[in-house]
């Protein structure tokens, strides 16, 4: 009589000791032992590990990256629509899986508060003072006090973890609209600057083939003061008075200035150039060394001007690139060399002019020497 009684007093705790074995058994039964062909194909197809454990998370941010690549709709060039529908109905099918493991341990912990409830109300009167999740000390009355303190702290610490989560889900929010955003006027400003490099080709197509050649009024000067329909009065009266005040854009001012400035440095070294010999000598060398290193001097003055022209141009077509040192001198030393051979040149042809004018004026004395003596004769 006695041992039945002490079993049916424990038999709360051997179920409960029992109870975490038959779940982690149907857990584990339903993960890895219950996993069918197809869902391990599934699993395959999605590039997962085919034992089951990836949680919702893996498997939502596996099937993003492959629809990204998939997707009919993603512009990749691997995108296809029966290997994406593929894709889905395996993800539905993992989802279908999850789904179904989540919902057996939610059982068994159902089944294991059960439990636990059939034994509080089961036990002994005094069993219900060993509970309060052992938090406090003293009698049951101050140990209940102790735990009511720290169900309230614990409230509190939650209540403000949910806030700090909750400023940083909004905050997080606001990032990605702002990021947004941003993407958008990038795309915009891109696509504005296509459109306009787009219409500048093709006007300068048309130029180089002479479609505008056969315009009515070629060559001639605007007529700055003509009625524009699509302009509003205001704007008109405006551009007249800029006009009859000289005003140039800013940037076409800068080009004029930096397009005159080379030409003169261009020009200067030129005729410095000219003023030596060919071949030149030692001090002629060095002379020019020294007129070199001026010029890159002035050339490095004038590249930053280029970088500010750069900046408030309106149309990138119009920007200009660095003028390079190197190019210039050899450009330099080719114009003096042509020049030099065009000189040699020109003297060689006054040379024969003088010899030809010599012989013919030799031949003309001489015809006329024997045309007197065949008259005296």
């Amino acid at each position: 009589m006695s041992c039945w009684m002490l079993l049916r007093l424990h038999s709360g705790d051997l179920r409960r000791s029992l109870l975490p074995l038959y779940g982690s058994l149907s857990l584990r039964a339903l993960s890895s032992g219950s996993i069918s062909r197809s869902l391990r194909e599934s699993y395959r197809i999605l590039q997962l590990p085919d034992d089951g454990d990836s949680n919702a998370a893996e498997v939502k941010e596996a099937y993003l990256h492959m629809a990204k690549l998939y997707h009919p709709d993603s512009g990749a060039p691997t995108a296809d629509a029966a290997l994406f529908s593929q894709i889905e109905e395996a993800y539905r099918a993992v989802l279908a899986h999850l789904a179904r493991q989540k919902s057996a341990s939610q059982y068994t912990q159902s089944m294991e508060d059960e439990e636990e409830d059939q034994i509080k109300r089961n036990a002994p009167q005094h069993r219900q003072y060993l509970s309060f999740e052992g938090i406090g000390s003293g009698t049951p009355s101050q140990r209940e006090r102790q735990y009511r303190q720290f169900r309230v702290e614990r409230a509190t610490d939650q209540v403000l973890e949910y806030r700090q989560k909750e400023m940083e889900k909004a905050a997080a929010d606001e990032g990605a609209m702002v990021t947004r955003d941003a993407r958008l006027r990038s795309k915009q400003i891109k696509i504005t600057q296509a459109v306009e490099r787009l219409v500048e080709d093709l006007i300068q197509e048309s130029m180089a083939r002479g479609d505008f050649q056969n315009l009515s009024g070629t060559g001639k000067p605007l007529n700055k003061f003509d009625h524009n329909p699509y302009m509003d009065p205001m704007t008109h009266n405006l551009n007249r008075i800029l006009i009859d005040n000289g005003y140039q854009p800013e940037w076409i001012v800068a080009q004029k200035e930096i397009r005159e400035t080379i030409a003169k440095m261009r020009m200067s070294l030129q005729e410095v150039r000219a003023r030596m010999g060919e071949p030149m000598r030692h001090s002629e060398t060095l002379q020019w060394k020294e007129h070199c290193a001026a010029f890159a001097n002035e050339l490095g003055k004038l590249n930053k001007k280029v970088d500010n022209f750069n900046l408030i141009v309106p149309l990138m077509s119009r920007q200009m690139v660095h003028y390079s040192l190197k190019r210039e001198l050899e450009k330099i030393l080719e114009t003096d060399k042509l020049l030099r051979q065009e000189k040699e040149r020109e003297k060689e042809r006054k040379e024969k002019e003088q010899m030809e004018t010599a012989r013919t004026s030799q031949n003309t004395r001489q015809g006329l020497i024997t045309w007197m003596q065949n008259l005296l004769k």
